[in-house]
């Protein structure tokens, strides 16, 4: 009678157990938020990891909400090979820029507009992972660029490069001076024996 009992209570233990792991599931990555100049082309990065090998199912699916919160459009879709759309706002303007290999499923916008601002959504299933979560990068089109810290760091490397041009020129010259002075002081000193 013990040994049933305690064999009821392993499995009970281990169906517990087996509810607290967590489940398999797609771990997708984007960038938050991304400004871009309206005119250009904007690449949205989106890369995904998840706990089973590659599935001959994978599939990509990207859509696009504007800020007005209206219904959520399609912006691409992938499963075995990149599907254009026949139709809507990114109708040949979206070209896939990902490698399904190295786990990148990025995209390209052409030309972007002020009416694409947005958030865009990219959602990885890679069978049998499903679940998991969903890549949201929101999309700012402005006018012109704003001084960013990348302008920043440009500059201050820009600038440090001119700096350090300056001073190995001021210690060439000096250099040539001294060598110079020192040259008409022997020639003096010559002169003189």
């Amino acid at each position: 009678m013990a040994g049933p009992s305690w064999l009821g209570a392993v499995l009970f233990l281990g169906v517990q157990l087996r509810a607290l792991w967590p489940a398999a599931a797609v771990e997708v990555y984007t960038s938050k938020e991304v400004d871009a100049v309206n005119g250009t082309n904007l690449r949205l990065k989106c890369t995904f990891s998840s706990s089973t090998p590659l599935s001959q199912h994978l599939s990509v699916t990207w859509n696009f909400q504007p800020e007005d919160l209206s219904a959520h459009e399609p912006v691409f879709y992938y499963l075995k090979e990149p599907y254009k759309l026949s139709a809507g706002r990114f109708k040949e303007r979206v070209t896939w820029d990902g490698n399904i290999e190295r786990n990148d499923v990025s995209i390209v916008i052409w030309n972007l507009q002020p009416t694409d601002n947005g958030t865009f959504t990219c959602q990885v299933k890679n069978p049998p992972d499903v679940d998991g979560t969903i890549g949201e990068v929101r999309v700012r089109v402005v006018q012109k660029v704003h001084f960013s810290e990348i302008h920043f760091l440009a500059v201050a490397i820009g600038s440090a490069c001119a700096l350090m041009i300056i001073v190995v020129i001021v210690v060439i010259i000096c250099r040539h001076r001294r060598k110079k002075a020192q040259e008409k002081r022997t020639e003096v000193a010559d002169t003189e024996l």
